[in-house]
């Protein structure tokens, strides 16, 4: 099967004709009486009991909760490693108003929440999953290198976008992103952090544990409010989902995602709605190719694309105040 299409909407091939809780047939032989089969004692057990349970779809809202708890233990230990940094006066900072505009204690903090996070899952999930972690999230980085070049195609559409909403509120007040590239060291490292450690982290995140999780809910809640059969798993053990299940869970995932970008962008509508727009493709790219590793490409590739803009605007971040 082509990893360009989708799943066929079919029925487990296991499906057995009998009701679920129905009597399983009797094994006795076709010469025993009826008087001895109806006399006999009824069988104890039942075709929903004698029907192995069915693969466990992962991730799941349990497995997201616990990725929630991970992300708390991560914000955790970012404030004690700010705390440690304000305390010792680390590059001569000594409040947390200072923090705001220091590019050095902002991407810091964000790496140790990312890093602490990622260490958790990547340790702990396999224990639950009985597979690795990269495995567990579909990131499948192969499919990402064949369709390097579509995908590089589809970030370069959101990057015409992004140009498009730009020209459309380039009257719109001043983005507080901009206030952080105050010097060439910290706007380059902005660059790397946004085409390189952003991207990775926030697509598992949205795309590896969110998106899939909201679709496999939205599925659950058909099967058991219309008695539906839900799909097989496909051939590496990861769950499929109807049409409808996809597009509702990329709605609330591409709402939370702007949300989570909205404060960087001075909160006005014309960004807003450009990161939903970009979220809603990474998460069609996601599911198309059921590849975490195809939409953080695209992801990657986009940010590039972008800040490569503000590299060639200002002569190699030589001068930024003509951002």
């Amino acid at each position: 099967m082509s990893d360009l299409e989708f799943t066929p909407n079919e029925p487990e091939e296991d499906s057995h004709p009998l009701e679920l809780g129905a009597p399983v047939p009797s094994p006795l032989g076709s010469g025993e009486s009826a008087a001895s089969s109806a006399t006999s004692e009824p069988s104890i057990f039942t075709y929903a009991e004698a029907t192995p349970p069915s693969p466990t779809r992962i991730p799941h809202l349990g497995h997201l909760a616990l990725l929630l708890a991970f992300l708390i233990f991560g914000f955790l230990s970012m404030g004690v490693s700010m705390g440690i940094a304000l305390l010792v006066h680390f590059e001569g900072v000594t409040s947390l108003d200072q923090i705001k505009t220091n590019v050095t204690y902002l991407l810091g903090s964000e790496a140790v929440l990312y890093l602490v996070t990622f260490a958790l899952c990547f340790f702990l999930f396999p224990l639950f999953w009985n597979k690795s972690f990269f495995a567990g999230i579909h990131w499948r980085g192969r499919t990402a290198l064949h369709w390097s070049w579509l995908l590089g195609a589809i970030a370069a559409c959101c990057f015409a976008l992004a140009l498009l909403v730009e020209s459309l509120t380039s009257n719109q007040k001043h983005a507080p992103i901009e206030d952080l590239f105050r010097t060439p060291s910290a706007a380059w490292m902005m660059f790397f952090f946004g085409v390189t450690c952003a991207p990775f982290f926030e697509e598992i995140a949205f795309r590896g544990f969110l998106l899939p999780t909201l679709a496999t809910a939205w599925d659950w809640l058909i099967e058991k409010s219309t008695g539906k059969l839900r799909l097989p798993l496909d051939a590496n053990g990861h769950p499929r989902w109807s049409l409808g299940a996809m597009v509702i869970a990329a709605i609330p995932t591409s709402l939370l995602f702007a949300l989570v970008h909205v404060d960087q962008q001075g909160r006005t509508l014309g960004p807003f709605l450009l990161l939903v727009t970009v979220s809603l493709i990474l998460c069609a790219v996601r599911l198309k190719l059921r590849s975490v590793a195809a939409s953080t490409l695209v992801h990657a590739c986009y940010n590039f694309l972008i800040f490569s803009t503000m590299l060639i605007g200002t002569g190699g971040f030589q001068h930024l105040d003509k951002m």
